[in-house]
């Protein structure tokens, strides 16, 4: 086990298992660069309040850009013996300067400086799923444009209901994704970068100290802020923004997931809508004809585990005391792989969608077989005539059952035998509302 940030009050060496079975180093070394990070930001500090001499701080800093350089370049080897990330780099540290290293952890404990890390992790995590959002949003858009005058049945209860565009349907996925990345930007801005809660009480630093822009640090970090804790006991116990990121994640999740099933049964033989391209499909090791949906089918199977990431982030908090838990390490698991799913997902959803293949005579035909679909269009129709509701909705109900029944076409029935139902059913009315094109016309809310 590498050399500890703490240890002096205990008489015994650490068990083993103990030490394996408490360490995080195993995932939180995604947290490296943040810290790194974390740690000029504090060292800066700590030369303001005369913790550390100029000079001290100016050899501090280059130990800890020429670290984070190695990060960043995949150079860096990290010390799986170290109990946390924090452990890790406060060593390396040492490595590069010695004993001056021993005064980066003035007025600090890992409980503040976990949180840093992680909030830090999640802001730029946030901000390149946002872009995935939009990218995939693009791409159906683009999509419905070239499929603007392609006309679809629409569906509730999976049952044909109204005839829509297939660019109207597409669309309704990019509003989804416009949402998700609202709803991403909003917890974003809500995450604040805090440092001096020490490990729950503050610290002797001055609260103004803690206040700078950390894109003096990182370019990347443009606009963020390092605040005071307004209440320290609550910024090192605060788990919220790990759930809120689960459950927006777990939205995103299910958004792609109803995607991916609407694209698996309009890509069955009994649909033919759309057909998957090869590179996205995979098949049988026993069928050669088989061309399966995988990647479809397993977006919809991640969701579970989103969910299950989300629900295990809320079990984890809901019984613990204020402040600081060693239970939280457990937050950085469901959180990493959801966001590793989602981005994944994003990224591959957004190549699938720009090469799918959208059979038109194959929608044309069934819609020309399915005259029920017109229904609420002869309602309205009546309506227009004079008729009220109800009796309309009645008259039609009872047209469309008796077309089923004796398995004729509605637009093949003459006067005489529309009248039974209404005088102000006619043949010639008829011919003209049972069009794609007149009925999706027809519906004039929608504001385009």
């Amino acid at each position: 086990m590498a050399k500890k940030l703490w240890g002096g009050r205990f008489g015994k060496k650490t068990n083993p298992m103990v030490e394996e079975f408490t360490k995080s180093i195993g995932y939180d070394y995604r947290l490296a660069g943040c810290d790194i990070i974390g740690s000029i930001a504090h060292v800066q500090i700590l030369e303001k309040a005369a913790f550390v001499s100029s000079q001290e701080a100016q050899k501090l800093i280059g130990a800890l850009k020429k670290i984070y350089g190695e990060i960043k370049n995949g150079k860096f080897k990290f010390d799986e013996t170290s109990e946390d990330i924090h452990t890790n780099m406060q060593n390396a540290v040492e490595k590069e300067v010695g004993d001056l290293a021993l005064k980066l952890h003035t007025a600090r404990s890992r409980n503040d400086q976990v949180l840093f890390d992680l909030k830090l992790f999640c802001k730029f995590e946030l901000q390149n799923v946002q872009y995935l959002c939009l990218a995939l949003k693009k791409t159906l858009q683009k999509c419905a444009k070239d499929t603007k005058d392609v006309i679809i049945p629409g569906y509730t209860h999976l049952q044909p209901a109204h005839l829509v565009y297939l660019g109207d349907y597409l669309a309704g996925f990019g509003v989804m994704l416009g949402n998700d990345n609202e709803r991403l930007e909003n917890i974003k801005k809500n995450i604040k970068l805090i440092m001096g809660a020490g490990a729950l009480a503050g610290t002797p630093i001055e609260a103004k100290l803690y206040s700078k822009k950390l894109e003096d640090i990182l370019e990347e970090a443009e606009g963020i802020t390092i605040e005071p804790p307004v209440n320290s006991l609550h910024t090192v116990s605060d788990r919220d923004f790990v759930i809120d990121i689960l459950a927006a994640l777990s939205i995103i999740g299910m958004h792609l997931s109803r995607l991916s099933e609407d694209l698996i049964i309009w890509s069955t033989k009994e649909f033919s809508f759309v057909e998957l391209d090869d590179a996205f499909a995979t098949g049988s090791s026993l069928m050669p004809h088989k061309k399966n949906p995988d990647v479809l089918e397993l977006i919809r199977g991640y969701t579970s585990v989103l969910y299950g990431n989300l629900v295990s982030g809320l079990t984890m908090m809901k019984g613990l005391p204020l402040t600081y838990n060693r239970d939280m390490q457990l937050d950085k698991p469901p959180l990493f792989k959801s966001f590793e799913i989602v981005t994944k997902e994003l990224n591959i959803l957004a190549k699938l969608v720009e090469t799918l293949k959208w059979n038109k005579d194959t929608i044309k035909k069934r819609l020309e077989k399915d005259e029920s679909i017109y229904a609420t269009d002869i309602l309205y129709h009546l309506v227009k005539k004079g008729i009220h509701f109800k009796k309309a909705h009645d008259i039609v109900g009872r047209l469309v059952k008796y077309s089923i029944d004796t398995n004729k076409a509605i637009k093949d029935m003459k006067d005489k035998e529309l009248k039974p139902f209404s005088e102000k059913l006619k043949q010639s009315d008829m011919l003209k509302l049972m069009k794609p094109s007149v009925s999706v016309k027809s519906r004039v809310s929608i504001k385009r």
